[in-house]
């Protein structure tokens, strides 16, 4: 997606040779134009998978999750990762570790939220390690629902989640794919074209 890529371009800032701070536009103050622009886009490639439900996990993932559940017409759901004041009983969780921040969360989200045979598609805004995606899909799978697909704004290729999602079996679509990081500047991947 030639937009985001300039935004990462231009905005993101190389922390070190793992870490790209995007906090300018996607996961602290959020730009709502490209939040469009991802949500038209990821609407468009999961057009056929029949989603019923959009998955992700709070916070960083809900901007991009919106926008693509409001172009693909059915509701988000969000994984929770504090308890709520409103203490729920019947909850599907999975424990999910954080590459960024080095801490493990228990996620939830309530069982009345995901049906058995709920067509959900998983978005998140970075695919690292894989450990978000594997959590919700744990969660999906506790559920009776079925992953239809996983949508990753930024996916560091070079980490092994995109390699653990695709073993797994689940169809991933990533619309920024970075191949490094060197001197400061990212390096896309080749064959990301679109």
């Amino acid at each position: 997606m030639k937009l985001l890529k300039k935004k990462i371009m231009t905005d993101g800032k190389v922390v070190n040779d793992a870490l790209l701070k995007v906090d300018s536009f996607l996961n602290h103050q959020i730009e709502p134009e490209l939040m469009k622009e991802i949500g038209r886009e990821f609407a468009e490639r999961f057009k056929d998978a029949k989603v019923t439900k959009v998955l992700t996990i709070e916070a960083s993932g809900i901007a991009a999750a919106l926008m693509t559940a409001l172009y693909l017409d059915v509701p988000l759901v969000f994984a929770r990762k504090k308890k709520s004041a409103v203490t729920e009983e019947n909850l599907y969780a999975a424990e999910v570790y954080s590459f960024t921040k080095k801490e493990t969360n228990r996620v939830t989200v309530a069982s009345e939220f995901l049906a058995d045979g709920d067509q959900i598609l998983i978005i998140d805004d970075f695919l690292a390690n894989g450990e978000a995606v594997l959590g919700l899909c744990n969660i999906v799978e506790q559920a009776k629902a079925n992953v239809v697909g996983v949508g990753i704004v930024i996916e560091k290729s070079f980490q092994p989640g995109c390699e653990k999602i695709r073993k797994a079996g689940y169809r991933l679509e990533s619309l920024a794919r970075i191949h490094s990081f060197s001197d400061g500047r990212v390096n896309f991947m080749q064959d990301d074209t679109k």
